[in-house]
């Protein structure tokens, strides 16, 4: 299985396709309206996300973004991976990936927030290295989130 990971726009097709499959799998479950911190597309742009696709034999399979607070930290956006695709190491993938591209701009902190009822992710974040925190930047403390940070260093 050849993974190839590359920067895309966040409302070019792939993207979009990737973005549609996790909003809609997002809506399956009952976070109420100030429990879901999700950026669209166009604040993805707006934010200046940098964003990246992978492909599994040319097919768009998973999709992460990073949005950099200065040298401070980065916080990891829109994490997705197909579900036909998971256990295959795509998400360990697209974590190695942006925690290069933060590497690469002097950022040493990673950080991100994610629902309670992404149990998968949860799961993939812990067992990369990332531990729980409590709310940072924007965020408010609610029950419905769970924080984490990684140190890069």
């Amino acid at each position: 299985m050849a993974i190839v990971i590359t920067a895309e726009r966040p409302d070019s097709p792939p993207a979009l396709k990737l973005l549609g499959e996790l909003d809609e799998e997002l809506w399956r479950h009952p976070y109420p309206p100030q429990s879901r911190h999700a950026f669209s597309v166009e604040k993805l742009l707006r934010e200046n996300v940098a964003f990246f696709v992978a492909r599994v034999d040319d097919q768009p399979a998973a999709c992460g973004g990073i949005k950099l607070f200065g040298p401070d930290y980065g916080e990891l956006k829109r994490m997705y991976v197909q579900t036909s695709h998971r256990r295959m190491g795509l998400g360990k993938a697209v974590l190695n990936h942006l925690a290069d591209y933060a590497r690469q701009q002097q950022v040493c902190i990673l950080r991100l927030e994610t629902g309670v009822y992404q149990v998968e992710a949860i799961g993939l974040y812990e067992h990369f290295g990332f531990a729980r925190r409590p709310p940072f930047g924007e965020y408010e403390d609610d029950p419905l989130s769970v924080y984490f940070e990684k140190s890069l260093a």
